[in-house]
């Protein structure tokens, strides 16, 4: 009896022990699987191509494909049955530039070469000039200078005044020299040696051509001139606030005159900033007016938190619509409505793909990237053009776009939607993706509310992206008033930009 005891209690404990290795076994496999996505994720992301247009597409359909190897593969497996016949696929080179279309904006000057000898070598006579023959073109730099320019005022004297000292001494009306000088232009920074040509030169180096003060320190000591980071940061800070802030202000009364708007937002370092420690992680907040919109307008604001206040703050009392991505500090805003990004959600299924690629084509993941796909590859029809974001036509009306929205797109969602919420998610990574897509239902199918909402937020984003590329270089910023200044230049650059201006001929 005592032996049967013992039997059974060690083979129930057995069975706990096993279940427990089990449990620990998958969880193990959860973390491996989780910790190898991570690995693939960043290592496209540093090797593979930043590009996320060009991911799935299927046979008879408008989508991008994420199979052209697999489909690669089924070539060469077609090349090999039959050795006779190749079929090259279809595709499009763009057409490249003409030397005149590069340089029709620039200057002109013409260089005849002269011939040397113009004797006749036949009768001997003097030949003379009937024609010039075009033979190539060259695109001339010219390196920049620095010089100093030295101001002086003229000094006036009048020749008739105190000439007859006799009779002027006997006046006390009359002056008996009488001088006059000349008025100097002001300078634009009191007690400095700035001119305004070497302070444009600063910012757009720095704000558009992403180069750190440090190195054009550098470069003005090659130049024979010893100009500090710390003297060039103070003119950009005082100029800022004599000449960006009041442009800022205007265009900041623009952009929220409109329905619609994106707002991102990315991490800043400020080293100098109270009460908080010098690796505390700032944010840059960029908002933009929508795509549809006449002029762009692009405006930066800095931030010690990512609190959703900070963007309230911004917006005041902004009632339309933000399009944005999930990050909930956006419900801080009370009046306006917020909408969500596709965009964001395509990416989480891109990142839950199987390892495998021999897998994607019956992965969950795969399938939601074809339904968002749909409706990227319809929003390119409604706005006239190709699947590389080549202008093919006019754009819908607003009233035609909507309609199709609303009966086209909105039953792509539908469908989308009705399946996604029977998936079981196999993998953390697909999980977070369809509770990512489910929890934002109501944020993504606001671009069915208003012709003007995008269904992705990547104009935002792509707003940002300047400021990154600037912020890999000169890495942080000294002070809150540096962050500020860099806010406000940033603006007047890429909304000078966006519309298609020369941002240092404007500051010339």
């Amino acid at each position: 009896m005592e032996n049967t005891e013992i039997i059974s209690k060690t083979k129930e404990e057995l069975i706990a022990e096993n279940a427990a290795l089990r449990s620990e076994k998958e969880r193990l496999e959860r973390e491996k699987e989780e910790m190898e996505r991570r690995i693939a994720f960043l290592e496209k992301t540093v090797f593979g191509s930043k590009s996320e247009k060009k991911i799935l597409r299927q046979e008879n359909s408008a989508q991008m494909s994420l199979f052209d190897e697999a489909e690669n593969e089924c070539r060469m497996e077609e090349v090999k049955a039959e050795p006779e016949t190749v079929t090259v696929p279809e595709h499009k080179r763009k057409k490249k530039r003409t030397r005149d279309e590069i340089m029709k904006e620039l200057p002109e000057e013409e260089v005849v070469h002269e011939v040397d000898d113009t004797t006749c070598d036949i009768c001997g006579g003097e030949m003379k000039a009937v024609g010039k023959e075009f033979v190539h073109d060259e695109l001339v730099y010219i390196p920049a200078k620095l010089f100093r320019r030295r101001h002086f005022v003229q000094t006036v004297k009048c020749p008739c005044c105190g000439k007859n000292e006799e009779d002027d001494a006997s006046s006390d009306d009359i002056i008996k020299e009488h001088f006059r000088k000349g008025h100097a232009p002001k300078l634009m920074i009191p007690g400095s040696f700035c001119s305004p040509e070497l302070l444009a030169h600063i910012i757009y180096s720095k704000y558009s051509l992403a180069q750190p003060l440090y190195r054009q320190e550098q470069d003005f000591k090659q130049k024979g001139v010893i100009l500090s980071r710390t003297t060039m940061a103070n003119w950009i800070i005082r100029m800022s606030i004599k000449k960006a802030e009041p442009i800022y202000a205007r265009m900041k009364e623009d952009l929220l005159k409109y329905e619609v708007i994106h707002g991102d937002e990315t991490r800043v370092q400020v080293l100098h900033e109270e009460d908080r420690r010098a690796k505390t992680k700032s944010q840059m907040w960029a908002f933009t007016n929508p795509e549809t919109a006449e002029k762009s307008i692009v405006l930066y604001k800095y931030s010690p938190t990512r609190h959703g206040s900070n963007a309230k703050e911004f917006l005041e009392d902004h009632s339309g619509y933000i399009v944005c991505d999930g990050f909930d500090g956006y419900n801080k805003l009370t009046k306006a409505t917020r909408c969500g990004c596709w965009a964001h959600a395509r990416r989480k299924y891109i990142e839950a793909l199987p390892k495998d690629k021999s897998l994607w084509k019956t992965s969950v993941a795969a399938k939601a990237i074809g339904y968002i796909d749909k409706l990227f590859a319809l929003e390119r029809e409604y706005a006239g053009k190709d699947a590389d974001g080549n202008r093919t036509g006019d754009p819908l009306p607003s009233d035609e776009k909507m309609k199709r929205r609303n009966t086209e797109s909105k039953t792509v969602v539908d469908e989308f939607f009705e399946w996604i919420s029977t998936v079981e998610a196999s993998t953390e990574s697909l999980r977070k993706a369809v509770t990512y897509t489910i929890n934002e239902r109501k944020y993504l199918l606001r671009f069915l509310e208003h012709p003007d909402i995008a269904i992705s937020n990547n104009r935002a984003e792509n707003a940002v992206r300047p400021f990154v590329v600037g912020r890999k270089n000169w890495l942080f910023c000294d002070s809150v008033k540096g962050a500020d200044a860099s806010a406000a230049w940033y603006s007047i650059i890429q909304t000078a930009y966006q519309n298609g201006l020369n941002v240092e001929a404007i500051f010339d």
